[in-house]
C-alpha cells in the first residue's frame, strides 16, 4: 500500500492511526473520531473487527457512525455506556507540553467534546504539521452557536479580542452542524492562556461549546517524517 501512495505522510498518519487502534481490547466501549486521521483509525479497527475483536464505540459525527456502521462495528449511545474506556480522535492544532488542543475544522467539536469528556483515556493522533508552541497560532477557534441570535454572539466574541467569521460551505450555505447549529470562527492568534479563553467563551450566552479542549489529553501520536512519537503532557 505505501509503494502505492505519492506522499510518505499519508502512510506515517495510517500508521499512527493503526497504532491508536491497537488500544483498543475486546470489551471496551470507544468513542470514534471524526476527520481525515479519525477515518484511518476507524478503517483500522474494522479491520481488527473482521478478525474477531468485539467492542462497542460511540461516533463523534454522523459521517463517522456511517463509516463505522459499513464496517460492522456496533454503535451505542450513552443511555447504555456513560462512560468510554479510551476515546481516540485527530485534532487541528496541539500545544507542545500542555497537549491543549483546537478541534472543530470539520465541524464536529461539539459531539468531539462531549466524548472527550466521557472517556478515561483520550489519545489524539496527527500529524507534525499540527504541534504548535501557542494554540491559536494557525487556526482559527471554531466556536459553535445557536441559530438564534448568532450575531449578538459573535459580537461578543469579538469584544474577546477575535475576529469572526461565520462559516459558510464551498457553495456559500450556511455550515450546519450534526446538532443543528452554527460555528463561528474566531481567529485570536497565538493563545497565552488556553484555559481562561475557554471558560471567557462558554460563558457567552449562545455559546454551545469552543474549540479549545484544555487539560483533556491524555496522549498524543505524532506522525512526523522521522516515525512516530508519543507525547504525554508535561
Amino acid at each position: 500500500m505505501s509503494g502505492q501512495n505519492s506522499d510518505p505522510m499519508v502512510e506515517l498518519k495510517r500508521r499512527a492511526a493503526e497504532e491508536a487502534a491497537a488500544m483498543v481490547q475486546d470489551g471496551m466501549a470507544v468513542g470514534l473520531g471524526t476527520g481525515s486521521t479519525a477515518a484511518l483509525m476507524i478503517d483500522a479497527l474494522g479491520r481488527r473487527w473482521a478478525e474477531g475483536l468485539r467492542f462497542v464505540g460511540i461516533p463523534t459525527s454522523e459521517r463517522s457512525a456511517e463509516q463505522a456502521r459499513a464496517l460492522g462495528i456496533t454503535l451505542v449511545d450513552f443511555g447504555s455506556h456513560p462512560q468510554l474506556d479510551l476515546a481516540i480522535d485527530g485534532a487541528d492544532e496541539v500545544e507542545r507540553g500542555s497537549l491543549d488542543l483546537i478541534k472543530g475544522l470539520g465541524g464536529a467539536l461539539l459531539r468531539e467534546k462531549i466524548v472527550a469528556a466521557a472517556a478515561r483515556r483520550f489519545v489524539v493522533i496527527v500529524d507534525e504539521g499540527k504541534l504548535v508552541d501557542h494554540l491559536g497560532s494557525r487556526s482559527p477557534v471554531p466556536v459553535e452557536v445557536t441559530p438564534f441570535g448568532w450575531e449578538s454572539t459573535s459580537r461578543q466574541l469579538g469584544e474577546l479580542g477575535a475576529r469572526v467569521a461565520l462559516r459558510t460551505k464551498r457553495d456559500g450555505e450556511l455550515f450546519v452542524t450534526d446538532g443543528g447549529n452554527l460555528i463561528l470562527d474566531c481567529t485570536f492568534g497565538p493563545i497565552a492562556h488556553p484555559k481562561a479563553l475557554e471558560a471567557s467563551i462558554g460563558q457567552i450566552v449562545g455559546v454551545i461549546e469552543s474549540g479549545l479542549f484544555t487539560s483533556r489529553t491524555s496522549e498524543v501520536i505524532v506522525a512526523g517524517r522521522d516515525g512516530l512519537t508519543h507525547l504525554v503532557a508535561a
